[in-house]
């Protein structure tokens, strides 16, 4: 059971790797404004992140079943101090340095998310903007109170042109 969970982390510390190369090719896309290549960023993350589903469930459940062996073990447990109590010193240290892996890999793609979320609102703000200039609404360098642009006059588009 000990190297279903070795196997286990080490997939899941390649799926992440994935995914934060997926990261690196969403930012491309966004910055190139190729909505093409995000579309299948997109599609490819996905999949991703339904393997990382099933790869965490069966984490899980493979840390479910190993820790009911261990009576010491319980949810305030760190993953490291239960690696420790692994049946030899070489799957402790793999169990380690794949959880030290997986730990960079998933910080990697989580930075490189948070950063394609701000890349993908400015890209909205300025679609935003220019179809306010098309449209003829007027709008206050001010936000409201729930954060938004106040707009002070709004025109409807011209559909008649």
């Amino acid at each position: 059971m000990w190297q279903n969970l070795i196997d286990t982390l080490d997939k899941l510390g390649e799926v992440y790797d994935k995914l934060a190369t997926l990261g690196e090719k969403k930012r491309s896309a966004l910055v190139g404004i190729d909505m093409n290549a995000l579309a299948k960023v997109l599609d490819e993350e996905q999949l991703l992140a339904a393997k990382i589903q099933k790869l965490e469930h069966k984490r899980g459940e493979l840390l479910k079943n190993l820790s009911k062996a261990d009576i010491t073990v319980n949810e305030a447990t760190k993953a490291k101090d239960f690696y420790r109590s692994a049946p030899s010193l070489a799957i402790e240290k793999r169990l380690i340095q794949l959880h030290e892996r997986l730990s960079r890999n998933v910080d990697r793609a989580l930075t490189l998310r948070d950063n394609n979320q701000i890349l993908a609102q400015c890209a909205l703000d300025a679609v935003q903007v220019q179809l306010n200039k098309i449209g003829g609404a007027t709008v206050q360098p001010t936000y409201g109170s729930k954060g938004g642009n106040v707009i002070t006059n709004r025109k409807n588009f011209d559909f008649k042109a």
